[in-house]
């Protein structure tokens, strides 16, 4: 894998944290004694967490405001990232490797910063990059355009030709692609269409570890 820069998403390509982003309605509905239903989670995460919380007062007759409820589901997601969250195993040794060869890397995240900041430090990975950079700084979600990438690149100072963007997620792979950066498909459960993802990317990991161990 030849590359001069890097940039990386967060959740699900450099933190195993997809599992908890995918589970917050049953949490939800658990910690208010309620049985979740199949595919609630799925709902959920359809919505978005506004709306996805809306639904589960609706469904679960809950008391509480919204507002309160997605406060509870924040404070959820804190403490995960504050305390448990750790890296996608073999990760810190493919990290190395890429700084002793002299690779500069950063971070491109949906994730809004404060958690991201936090989440890479508990994960004990802050310090492998040059900086941060989120959807939200960047004014457009990885769905619906490459801001974000382009954004990382330019902190970079570097060009598409020498820089690998490494994804989990089919639809940022998709949009990586298509504003002509180079691409690495990361393996994450949370992803189903990884014939699609290996039919995208330059690059296939189906884990850090195997990748390190080969070197």
């Amino acid at each position: 894998m030849r590359l001069q820069s890097a940039i990386f998403d967060m959740d699900g390509t450099l933190v195993d944290s997809m599992g908890m982003w995918r589970t917050l309605g049953s949490v939800l509905a658990e910690n208010h004694g309620a049985v979740p239903p199949p595919g609630l989670d799925r709902q959920v995460a359809s919505l978005g967490l506004w709306e996805g919380t809306a639904y589960c007062k609706q469904i679960f007759d809950l008391p509480e405001t919204v507002e309160e409820l997605v406060q509870e589901i924040w404070g959820r997601i804190e403490h995960f990232y504050r305390y448990e969250v750790r890296p996608k195993p073999g990760l810190i040794q493919f990290l190395s490797i890429l700084k002793m060869e002299g690779v500069w890397m950063y971070v491109a995240t949906a994730t809004d910063r404060p958690l991201a900041e936090m989440a890479l430090k508990t994960a004990g990975i802050d310090g492998f990059f040059r900086g941060i950079v989120t959807s939200r700084e960047a004014g457009q979600e990885k769905r619906d355009g490459p801001a974000v990438y382009e954004r990382a690149l330019r902190r970079l100072r570097s060009n598409k030709k020498d820089t690998v963007v490494f994804e989990d997620a089919l639809h940022a792979l998709r949009t990586a692609c298509a504003a002509g950066f180079r691409t690495a498909a990361v393996y994450d459960p949370s992803e189903p269409n990884q014939e699609e993802m290996r039919r995208l990317a330059e690059y296939y990991i189906q884990s850090f570890q195997e990748l390190t161990e080969k070197a």
